[in-house]
Order: C-alpha cells, then structure tokens, then sequence
C-alpha cells in the first residue's frame, strides 16, 4: 500500500512545496517535518496488528479456474500448471524456517496428489484438518520418480471426504502399482525381511543405518519372493507414534498388514501410517 503525506506549511513559510518519496530530496528541506513524517508512518504502521495484515493475506488467495480431473492432470506435461481439487488425508510436519509443510491429497474419484512443500502460515497448518479440501493451483513436477505439485497456492473449499484405504498387495511388482502413486493403500500378509550389512536387523534408522532415534525408520518386506523397501518417514509420523514404535518392535520373519501411502523412489517406497495386524 503506498502512502502520501503532504505537509503545508502556511504564511510566510508557505514558498515551497516538500515531496518525500524515500529518494534524494532538497538540502533546504527543513528537519522537523522529516521527523514528523516519520513519527506518523511509524504511529500508522504500529496501529496495524499483525494478526489483521495475515488474515487479510489470506482472504486474499483466491483460484477461480475450474480444478482438473485426475485423468486431465495425470495427462498434464510435467512443469505445467495445474489447478486440483481434493481432501487432505495425511500431512507431514509443519516446517518453520519455510513455513511450508507437505501434504498427501486425495479427490473421491481415487485421484491421489503429493503437495510438496505448501506454503502455509503456522495456523492455516493447524486449520488443515483430515478430510477438509482445498484446491490447487501450482506446477507439476517430478522427482526420482516421484510426481508431485510444487510452487503451489491455495485455499479452502467446502466438502470433507476421508479416503478408504486400497488393497495394492496384489499389485507388487507390476507395472500397475504406480497408477495407485500417493493413494491411501494397504498391503496384507507381508513377510519382514532382514536390512542392513549384519543380516539380522528388522529395520534400520535412515536407509543406511546411520541415524538415530527420531530419524526415519526403514525396513525391508517381501511379497511372492520379492522385496521391497517401506519407510516410516519421521515429518510424518514421528517417534511418538503407534506406528514408529510398532515398527521398532519388528523381527525378522513377521508376517504384519500395514497401511500408509504410497510415495515414490525410484521405485515404490510406501510411507507407512499404521500397523493393522502382526
């Protein structure tokens, strides 16, 4: 918002007019209605909350396009924009120093989407509870595999939809799988297989065994004879829950369901939400 403020000086000082404009001004431009000026932007801008100036943000982010069907975006050329629509079914944690945070999204006809990091002020974040939808306007974008929207902006829409979760077991280690990429997913009767150099670990801190406590967890499952890597990714659900401790207290030769969502490494790497049945 730009403002002018204009100073008339009046009888015998009315000679000229003074313009401040934050460039060079006159050397005949007297001090004291400099420090008036200032004192008056100063007084105005102190008189403005801070919580009034974000809610007015806000209110201001609007997306009038109509959103895409999944089969439109699924379509979309990576790096294009693309404007989506559905209902937040998982988020990772809010991250302060960017004020983003990352969410999986998910549409009733079985559109699923990874919203990479969102901009988002720590209350809206607070505000995105399970089910609420809101709808996307950003870029497509890929990574290792991954497809994801980025560089987005957004707002709330009216509706709530809480997505079931789908049976992909059968679809391990086919060609199939990545057309289920970020839905709520479900995988039954998987076999915890060893990781890690020594051969006797169930799971490791970091793919590398690496990290510690609060770190990722990783862990190897099999399915027909073949096996797959499955992470519980700490930004999303961090040591303090079912899942994270559940999966510390695997062993080797489990058989365990498992749900979660299925992200992508250069290859299916679910990120794990909850341990149904072990």
């Amino acid at each position: 918002m730009k403002k002018a403020i204009v100073i008339m000086l009046t009888g015998a000082m009315m000679l000229a007019a003074v313009a401040c404009g934050g460039g060079s001004g006159s050397s005949s431009t007297p001090a004291a209605p400099a420090e008036e000026t200032q004192t008056e932007e100063t007084e105005q801008k102190e008189e403005t909350p801070e919580a009034e100036v974000e809610e007015t943000t806000e209110e201001e982010v609007n997306i009038p396009e109509d959103p895409m069907t999944y089969e439109e975006y699924a379509a979309a050329e990576v790096d294009s924009e693309v404007v989506i629509e559905g209902a937040i079914q998982a988020k990772q944690a809010y991250y302060g120093e960017q004020s983003t945070a990352s969410v999986y999204l998910q549409d009733e006809t079985g559109g699923a989407y990874f919203l990479y990091n969102l901009p988002c002020t720590e209350k809206e974040y607070e505000l995105m509870e399970i089910g609420k939808k809101i709808k996307v306007k950003g870029y497509k974008a890929e990574w290792s595999g991954e497809v994801e929207v980025v560089d987005a902006i957004w707002m709330f829409v009216d509706g709530e939809y809480i997505a079931e979760a789908e049976d992909v077991t059968a679809l391990l280690g086919t060609d199939e799988l990545i057309k289920k990429q970020n839905k709520k997913v479900v995988f039954k009767g998987v076999k915890v297989e060893p990781i890690g150099e020594d051969g006797n670990a169930a799971f490791l801190y970091n793919y590398d065994g690496s990290g510690a406590e609060g770190d990722d967890l990783y862990f190897n499952v099999s399915v027909n004879g073949q096996t797959y890597s499955f992470t519980v990714e700490s930004y999303l659900c961090g040591p303090d829950t079912d899942v994270y401790k559940a999966v510390k207290d695997f062993k080797v030769g489990d058989v365990i369901d498992l749900e979660g969502f299925l992200y992508w490494y250069e290859g299916p790497n679910p990120h794990i939400t909850a341990v149904l049945a072990q």
